[in-house]
Order: C-alpha cells, then structure tokens, then sequence
C-alpha cells in the first residue's frame, strides 16, 4: 500500500492528530518570482514586442522613405503538460494508531474519518507543492515520472538571446559583482530585478560579508539579502553554483518568468474515494498541466559554474550541437538483479553511451542505439550496513559529441527475512 505507518515508539495512545513533515512548498510561486496564468488547457502564447531606434532630425516633408524603426512582433509558447497524482492505501492502516478509530467487538473499519482525510490531503498537498517547485526550475520534460514538463533553466538555456557572464571568481561577492555588471543599464534599477541563487550559495555570501570585521553583521545575525540594492531570492531547487539576475513579479507586465497551469491552485484540487464500492481500499488522484517559460532572453542574465553547466558562453546551447531531447535523470532499481531500460533520445538522432563510475562494482550498463539498460546485483539484507539504500552515478553521452548528462542510479536493500 501507498501509506506506511512508521513510529518505533508508538505505544498505542490516542494521536489527536497527524505531524506532517514540512516541506519547503513551491517557493517560486510562493515568493511572487513567477507569473501564474491560470485555466490554460492547451497552448499559450506569451506575446513580445521589441522596438528599434525611432528618433531623427526634423524634416519638414518626411517621406515614407524617411521612417525609422519598426515594430517587431513576436511570441514564446506556454504548453502545459499532462501529469497527476494517484495513490492507493488502506484506511485500516490506522486502526492501531488512533484509538478513538479503533473497531469495537465486530465493527469493521471500513471508512476514513474526516481527520484522517484532512490530514492525509495536507500531507499530500505539502508533498505535490514541493516537487512541483523542483519541476518550475530544473524540470525536463521526457518520458519518465521525473520529466513531466520543462522548468524555467531549461526553457532558458534554449535562448540564444540570454545574457551568459563568465567568471574565473570563486567569492560569492565576486560572481555577484560580475553579473551585476552584466546586468542591461535599461533593468539595473528595475525595483522588479531579483537575483537568484541557491540557499547554499547565499550562505557562502553570508559568510564572506560576517568576515569583513566591522563592515556587516556577526556571527549571530543574517545579512541582508542583497547586493548593491538588488534583492537576492533564494530557492531550494535552485542548482548551487548558478546565479541567475531577471525580473521577477506575480504580475505579467513586470515578471520575465510565466507558468500556465489549467487551474491556479491545481495541487489542491483532489479527488479521494473507494477504489470500488465492494473494496475497503481508498485512493487520492489530481489530474494537473503545467508547463514554465520565459519572456525575453536579453533580460536572463546568468553565470553558470557547475560542473557541468547549462548555459554557454555566447548565448545558450549551440543550435548545432547534439543534445539530449527527453531521458531520466534519475533511475530507481529494485533489490534483485531485475534490470530497467531507459531511452535517451538525441536532437540527432545519434546513439548513446554509457559510462558507470569506476569505483562501482555492482551496476552495470549496456547500450543499444538510444536505449540503456541499467543491470545491478541483487543488494542482500545486512543488519550492519551503513546505507539502506546505494547509488551509482553514470555518465550518458552522445556519440561524436560532447554533450552528456549525469543519471545517479539508487537500489534499494532487500528487506529482512
């Protein structure tokens, strides 16, 4: 079942309530750095208008031939993906945990109470909202569970229009100074212009301002989230290493980044009732579309330092070069040696390769033209392993090419005997 009920201290006492564990919410939309559209079931457009240079001398009989600028229409897309939620568990899950819900004599738990639903949905909800806030910046669409619709990095790094800073600095302070520099004179003094960063990333900020003795906070005291007046958000998702300066708002006029869902608040519209009306068995389902993008390149400045970055120098991915259209990034194995196939198509049409670390000993990896099939050992029980769950990391190439992706492969230990 969906539902499994840990507490190796529980002693049967009534429980008034559930404690659900809090997660960080979609903290995009929750911050007010996107612009939701909402009752989007198909295709959007997202319309741009761009000027040129319109000013002259005076004429005291201009001629059609004496205009100057124009008006240049052009749009990006918004189209929302299909995904859900559905889960399947057994109310009676709970009959040893809340006493007051616990059967008398022949009374069979047959139905959920309204304080289990409440605190089910809340604990759902929390769950749905946090994925979706991964899924609005880092999502890839593809074929797996993972991919469900392209995040706002991924729509960005398309754009051959964005602003790419490249940087030798390790400081924080430094990489903000160069993409402050960077940043177009035209939206420096925007009071919408936000920079970006992971949580990671603002405390190593934070830590090289409290070390400038005299000049900000100590060591019992945050920063102020900025740099030179331009607000710093700090994300969750966000990848460490990559700092992004754009305007961000909840309103269209003022925001550079869009989301289209086919209902604003779509994690909270569930649907929860018997599997069928012979079975004991309850099920939550949502039914969602989502999909990100942004508005204009020229306002996404970023200064990307992963290892493996996103965006390159001179815009963003080189239209010629192969890269990956869709495939997992992450693969979850059983205990056995069952193996699982995942398919890695290319903007191409080249094959793949596949490459596990060398230090890995119980994964191995075949390849036929796009399809990779991840093979383990079976991972024994053993009551005195650190880990209950290994990972491997491997590296999924384009042949003749130098585009690759990083796909981390966990299998579980098989349970007790």
């Amino acid at each position: 079942m969906a539902i499994v009920v840990k507490n190796t201290n529980y002693n049967g006492e009534v429980l008034e309530r559930i404690l659900t564990v809090a997660a960080t919410g979609n903290e995009i939309v929750a911050k007010g750095l996107i612009h939701v559209i909402p009752g989007v079931e198909k295709k959007i457009s997202i319309p741009r208008l761009h000027t040129g240079k319109m000013l002259q001398k005076r004429k005291e009989d201009p001629k059609v031939e004496d205009s100057k600028g124009n008006f240049n229409y052009s749009e990006k897309s918004l189209d929302p993906k299909d995904f859900m939620v559905f889960t399947v568990f057994n109310p009676r899950t709970f009959e040893n945990i809340w006493r007051k819900w616990q059967p008398k004599g022949d009374l069979v738990f047959a139905q959920l109470p309204p304080e289990a639903q409440n605190a089910l949905l809340d604990a759902l909800s929390k769950q749905v909202q946090f994925e979706l806030g991964t899924h609005y910046v880092t999502g890839v669409y593809g074929d797996s569970d993972d991919e469900l619709f392209d995040g706002i990095l991924t729509q960005a790094a398309r754009d051959k229009d964005c602003i790419i800073v490249t940087s030798d600095a390790t400081k924080q302070t430094d990489r903000l100074k160069a993409v402050r520099k960077a940043i177009p004179v035209a939206i420096r003094n925007n009071p919408h212009l936000r920079l970006v960063m992971s949580v990671n990333d603002f405390d190593e900020y934070d830590d090289e301002l409290t070390a400038r003795e005299g000049k900000n906070a100590s060591e019992t005291e945050t920063n102020r989230q900025a740099y030179k007046g331009i607000k710093i958000e700090t994300l969750a998702a966000w990848p460490d290493d990559l700092i992004v300066a754009t305007l961000c708002s909840p309103d269209a006029m003022t925001s550079n980044l869009f989301a289209a869902v086919n209902l604003q608040d779509d994690e909270h519209v569930i649907q929860i009732d018997k599997v069928s009306p012979m079975s004991e068995l309850y099920f939550f389902k949502m039914l969602m579309k989502a999909d990100t993008n942004i508005a204009f390149g020229e306002e996404f400045v970023v200064l990307d330092k992963r290892q493996s970055p996103g965006f390159v120098d001179g815009g963003a991915f080189d239209p010629e070069a192969p890269t990956f259209k869709n495939g997992a990034r992450t693969v979850n194995l059983k205990a056995d040696n069952t193996p699982v196939n995942r398919t890695y198509a290319t903007s191409n049409g080249a094959d793949v390769t596949a490459e596990v670390d060398s230090d890995v000993d119980w994964l191995d990896v075949d390849v036929d033209g796009n399809k990779v099939t991840f093979t383990p050992q079976a991972f024994a029980y053993d009551e005195n392993a650190s880990e209950s769950t290994r990972s491997a990391s491997v590296t999924i190439g384009i042949e003749g090419a130098d585009a690759t992706i990083e796909v981390t492969v966990n299998q579980p230990m098989a349970a007790q005997a």
